[in-house]
């Protein structure tokens, strides 16, 4: 795997801080997804769960969609993969799925989330607000909240790749 990652500086500032692990945990997902094929990516690796790197990745997605569009910027930005009908639906993927169109969407995403981010003052209310709760929110929480995040499904992601194809790696 070749996808380059780096965590922040210890003494950086806290914004540098927060932006930079949100990338590492960007760039670790990615990184477990890498050098696989489109049906490697769609393959549930643990009987009965349908849990697969692609469908990681869509849920990271609508994530970012929402914390960053939604909920930071008060952007109409529907759901992509997932419906009132199928709340799940990001995490389930078809053979018609291919890592070109999620990934490019992935990042279409994770560029629109740093550009709503940037010169918002990280303990600023959001202009949105978190649809089932209402609430609003600080870019530090977002920030915070999307670590933890991304941190939770690349364990997931681990546990998926090592049942793939015995990669493993932190």
């Amino acid at each position: 795997m070749t996808t380059e990652r780096s965590e922040p500086a210890v003494d950086a500032d806290e914004r540098t801080m927060l932006e930079g692990w949100v990338d590492y945990h960007r760039q670790t997902l990615a990184w477990k997804c890498e050098g696989l094929t489109d049906e490697q990516l769609r393959t549930a690796a643990v009987a009965p769960s349908t849990l697969s790197l692609m469908g990681l990745v869509r849920h990271m997605t609508e994530v970012e969609r929402s914390w960053y569009r939604r909920v930071l910027a008060d952007e109409d930005a529907g759901p992509m993969y997932y419906s009132d009908q199928d709340p799940d639906g990001d995490f389930r993927v078809s053979g018609s799925d291919t890592w070109q169109e999620v990934h490019a969407t992935w990042q279409a995403e994770i560029e629109a989330a740093r550009r709503n981010a940037a010169g918002v003052p990280l303990g600023e209310p959001t202009r949105g607000k978190h649809l089932r709760t209402g609430e609003r929110f600080t870019l530090r929480w977002i920030h915070t909240h999307m670590i933890e995040e991304y941190a939770r499904h690349n364990g997931h992601a681990d546990l998926i790749r090592e049942r793939l194809d015995g990669a493993t790696g932190d």
